[in-house]
């Protein structure tokens, strides 16, 4: 193996693989052999096989039929008391998101700012980790034994403490594929779904953003309008992760006077992207997608509106949980610097000023994260959490900000230029509580 100084990307997400598979073994949720058998598959193609390009040119996504119900993730069994301690399981999700954080995003995030783009080998990690697989049930050849909200926050927490940006690109796969799973039909899920469990998942992107003063995800410009069996799209989504790149898009669009979620494949006639670079999450290249007379079949509706509508809210509490990673790399950085920078003979954090100001950042983190574990615990026990989903929304617009513009204050001149990383956590936490779409838990 090689040393810590020589070695790649691709060898610490190797051994992060390697790692995984002896952990995995005593889990009390892999003892269902199924699940303990899809978890093991991905992280020992992670370790063996090593790390591949994606590829986006010329999919053929080939309706199938299928018979019954479709698969969803089972229910959050709820514990006997209200307890937001991540379970065993969780746990060991949560340390393999931060090993990959540390080890492969953290050294990536500068360059990966800069160009605007992943390295092929940290997109190969999260996938050969199965992490696009966190929302799919396990019959479905998913990872999820049960849906889980606090899952995917706890994960989107470590990822982001890595790189927003580069946690955005990772998980917007995820986004789509937790979306067919939670509301598609029997035959959207042998149609597209199936293609995220196979070797080379598809490069995909949840699009609900707009470019509007104010977008007010329920009062949507892009339209589609019914004609023989098709739904004709009109409209632009904006701020689309991986557009140029993406093979499948969940759009969303007002039909027959309701928002709902459209299934789109790329290649079709009328659909376009531009490039749309923006002030944060930089790393996931986002673009503006055109569509101007798209045709879908009506049957790639998917879901209903009530499904729209929680999916609005589920994506607000992902990029609050972001909010959360993100902020929490900031409290870390500028808790060691102000003890190591000294002024007038002695550490900075000797400062009253700039103690307080470690305490506040500490304080608005801590509500930030305790308000997203709760509002992700509430959804898995099948209780209305939309309070508590507003309530974290709010405190990422308002606070992650405020954390982040702290954090470039606290290092001074250092926090101003590229080398340091404050400037690009600052800009990323700006967008935290604005944006839409592109995640989900």
């Amino acid at each position: 193996m090689a040393s810590s100084e020589t070695m790649t990307l691709a060898d610490k997400g190797q051994r992060i693989g390697l790692r995984l598979i002896a952990k995995a073994g005593g889990l009390p949720g892999l003892k269902d052999k199924d699940v303990r058998a899809r978890v093991e598959k991905y992280l020992y193609k992670g370790a063996v096989t090593g790390f591949k390009a994606q590829t986006a040119a010329g999919r053929s996504f080939a309706r199938k039929k299928a018979s019954g119900d479709p698969a969803r993730p089972a229910p959050t069994k709820p514990k006997k008391t209200f307890d937001l301690t991540p379970t065993e399981d969780q746990q060991m999700i949560q340390g393999v998101a931060r090993e990959l954080a540390e080890e492969v995003i953290r050294p990536a995030a500068a360059t990966a700012d800069g160009e605007r783009t992943v390295p092929d080998e940290v997109r190969a990690a999260a996938a050969d980790m199965g992490l696009h697989l966190i929302g799919v049930p396990a019959e479905l050849d998913g990872i999820a034994e049960e849906r889980s909200a606090v899952t995917g926050a706890l994960v989107l927490e470590e990822l982001a403490r890595g790189d927003m940006g580069i946690a955005t690109a990772i998980m917007a796969r995820s986004a789509v594929a937790t979306a067919l799973a939670s509301y598609g039909s029997a035959e959207q899920q042998a149609t597209y779904l199936a293609e995220f469990t196979g070797e080379n998942p598809p490069v995909a992107a949840l699009a609900l953003q707009e470019s509007q003063v104010l977008f007010d995800p329920f009062a949507l410009r892009t339209t589609g309008r019914r004609e023989g069996g098709e739904i004709v799209l009109d409209g632009v989504k904006a701020l689309v992760p991986g557009a140029q790149e993406a093979e499948l898009f969940i759009v969303s669009a007002e039909v027959d006077g309701e928002s709902r979620l459209v299934i789109v494949t790329a290649g079709l006639e009328g659909l376009q992207t531009e490039d749309d670079p923006a002030m944060g999450v930089r790393a996931s290249r986002t673009a503006r997608l055109h569509l101007e007379g798209v045709r879908v079949q009506e049957d790639d509706l998917l879901g209903a509106a009530d499904d729209h509508r929680d999916a609005v809210r589920r994506a607000r509490l992902a990029w609050a949980a972001a909010a959360v990673g993100t902020s929490q790399a900031v409290l870390d950085q500028v808790s060691e610097y102000v003890k190591e920078r000294k002024a007038f003979g002695e550490p900075i954090g000797y400062r009253q000023a700039v103690a307080f100001t470690i305490s506040d950042i500490a304080i608005e983190l801590a509500g930030l994260r305790l308000v997203v574990w709760k509002a992700a615990s509430l959804l898995d026990r099948g209780e209305d959490a939309s309070a508590e989903i507003a309530q974290a929304r709010s405190l990422a617009s308002r606070h992650a900000m405020w954390i982040g513009s702290s954090g470039v204050q606290l290092l001074g001149g250092h926090g101003f230029v590229k080398e340091f990383d404050n400037e690009r956590w600052y800009r990323d936490l700006r967008g935290a509580g604005v944006l839409e779409g592109m995640l989900l838990v």
